[in-house]
This record gives structure tokens, sequence and C-alpha cells, in this order.
């Protein structure tokens, strides 16, 4: 077998061990340094969030989200049931009761049309999952939100560079919509820092608690400014800054996400053009979202199908891998879920898999990924 092309490559854009190096000769490679303060400047300068912090991992984000809208005991979080076990751990630990959505039919995002039917007296958030970079239909989740005053979380995990259009035709970055968001620089993702995450606050009443919470439950960000003269333990929070080396990684990311993205979309777009004829399920991008290209999937027809996708794939050295599980039937929750069957977040969860998608994928490579996906729908289709 010729050698295996990967599911997943990290990138390097250009200037990652420059900055690291840099970032080790200045002396302060803890959290908060030098190239912390650049990541959060780019997401406050050109992606205009409110608040921007960076965190260890986008678990740690949603962890804050959790604290900062004070999730307590009883409280009812809804989110969709095809997503990462963090979207539902972060409220799970304070907690939270999680009211599962189903998937779309066309789509793994969750169904907007289906939460009014979950949301209780005892609701506090809804959490939207921007699956594979696509947006869900964020009017419809904040008009839910404003009228029964409720709080948004948006899961933008690999939302990165992705957007919203709105009924009132405004193009919006997705993160900057709900009350608080989470994206996720893991190596899987666009933009990469090995493991990070960012929190952004768009709720201007959660920034300065949201430093604290950072900050092991301190004031310790208003000392440095100088606002208080010494600074104490005055709220409940741990550890989630990530060291400046991870920052200084991420900031060369940044600067380059064009031709990161460049790459990404050409890729993408390539699938989508070899693959669109088969009797398969492939991405679909709503009217009101855009293509980060984070990812591209196919819905085969069951487990078993997608079972041997796979390893005809592996065998013909390709890395495909499947996704997520759905989170009601987990070992951990399925004894506390009593709602209804969630027919197509468990059709994803047996029937999703995902092909190569990283900017190193040569247009050899690709040609020959699409190849083996043909030959094995002509051999057994």
């Amino acid at each position: 077998m010729e050698k295996m092309i990967p599911f997943n490559k990290p990138f390097l854009a250009g200037k990652e061990l420059e900055y690291i190096q840099d970032s080790v000769v200045s002396g302060k490679i803890s959290g908060d340094g030098l190239y912390t303060k650049k990541c959060h400047n780019f997401f406050s300068d050109v992606y205009l969030f409110k608040k921007a912090l960076l965190t260890t991992s986008c678990t740690d984000a949603l962890e804050m989200a959790a604290i900062l809208i004070d999730i307590k005991p009883g409280d009812e979080v809804i989110m969709p049931s095809y997503t990462f076990v963090s979207t539902a751990n972060a409220f799970v630990l304070r907690g939270a009761v999680i009211k599962f959505v189903d998937s779309k039919k066309e789509h793994p995002g969750m169904d907007e049309s289906l939460i009014e039917t979950l949301i209780t007296p005892k609701t506090k958030a809804i959490v939207p999952v921007h699956y594979a970079g696509v947006a869900c239909d964020m009017d419809a989740i904040m008009d839910l939100a404003k009228k029964y005053d409720l709080y948004v979380i948006e899961d933008a995990a690999q939302a990165i560079d992705s957007f919203y259009t709105g009924k009132d035709g405004l193009k919006r970055r997705l993160g900057s919509i709900g009350h608080l968001a989470a994206f996720s620089f893991h190596e899987t993702k666009n933009i990469i820092s090995g493991e990070g995450g960012l929190l952004v606050v768009n709720d201007e009443k959660f920034i300065a608690r949201s430093e604290i919470i950072r900050e092991k439950g301190t004031n310790r960000s208003s000392f440095f400014r100088g606002e208080v003269d010494k600074y104490g333990w005055v709220d409940i929070g741990s550890s989630f800054l990530p060291s400046d080396i991870i920052a200084a990684f991420l900031f060369a990311q940044l600067e380059n996400m064009k031709l990161i993205q460049d790459k990404r979309k050409a890729i993408w777009a390539f699938y989508w053009e070899q693959l669109k004829g088969l009797n398969a399920q492939i991405p679909f991008i709503p009217d009101y979202a855009t293509n980060n290209a984070h990812m591209f999937y196919l819905v085969l027809e069951d487990v078993d199908v997608r079972y041997n996708f796979i390893n005809y794939l592996k065998d013909r050295g390709v890395h495909s891998v499947f996704h997520y599980q759905s989170l009601h039937k987990s070992a951990y929750y399925s004894t506390n879920y009593s709602g209804e069957n969630l027919v197509y977040s468990d059709k994803y969860t047996d029937a999703l898999v995902r092909l190569p998608l990283h900017p190193s994928i040569s247009l050899e490579e690709r040609t020959l990924i699409t190849q083996v996906i043909k030959d094995f729908f002509n051999t057994f289709s």
C-alpha cells in the first residue's frame, strides 16, 4: 500500500516557529503575554468582537460561558444531540439538565423548528452548534431567546471565518450574534494552535466577570491595568489562560488566514464538483450561511456501508473518519434522556463519514481520493 493520505495534517502557514522563538526570548511565556495580546487585538480590531479572551480549549470557553450565565442544578439547556461531548459537559458540570434537539434532514445542524417545544420555565439557555462551520438560523434562535428571556451561547468551534445573513440583510460573523460564543483552535480546525480556544463576550454585562473567571477568580487583570492597587480572590474561576507559546503559533495562523482558507476552499470545491453526482448526501449550505470549508462529508446508507467505505478507502491509502455519536444515547446520559427519538441525529451517527481536508492535500492526492470514492460506489452500488 502507498503512503496513507492522512485525514488531518497540521499546516504551518508562515511564522509560527519564528514567533514561538520570539515569545521564548521575550522571557514571558505564561498567559497574557505579547502574542496573547496580539491575538486579542486581532479579534477586537478585525473581527470586531466586543471582548475576546484566549483559552486553553473551546471546552474551557464553554465552561466559562456556563459559569457566566450562572447555571445552577436543575437549569435546562437546549442543544443538538449531534455534537461533541464538550458542548453538553460544560453545562452538566454545573448541574444543568440537557434537552436535546434533533438534526435536520438536509444537514447535521440542529433543527431550529423543534427548539420551542423544549422550552419550559426551567430553560436558561440555547446552545446552537454551527456544524461544519455552517450557520444555524440565528434569527430564529435569537427571536426565541428574546421571547423567553434566554441566553444564547454559540458553539462556534468549527466556525472561524463563517457568516450568517439575517432577515435584515446584514452579514454577521458567527460568534458575534449570541450573548457568548466559543471557538476552537484544535489541530483539526481551520486555524490551529495544537490545543486552544476563544471565549467571545458579546453582552457587555459579562465582560468584567469573564476576566475574573479566566484568572482563577481573581481581579488580576484589573490589577495589571492599574485599576486596583492589589488583586485577590473575588469570584469562582479557574486557570483558563493558554501559554503565550500557544498564542504565538496561533497569531501566525491568524496572519495567514486568507492563505489557509483559500487552500481549504479549493479542496472543498474540488470534492463538491467530483462527488456531487454520487448516490450519497453531501454538504448543504443554506442561503443564509457561508461555507468556511471546515469539513467535507458524505452521508451513506447505514453504519454497515460506512464501515465498508472507511475500510475500502483505508486499504487504498486514504484515511477517512466517522464523527459524533448522538449524546442522548451516550453511555453517560442515556439513562437521563426521556425525550423523542432523534431520527436524523442517529442517522448521522451511523452514516456520516468525513474526508481528508487540510491545506497540504495536493491536486494529485485529492484526485486519488475522489477516484477511490467513485470506485467504491461503482463497485457496491
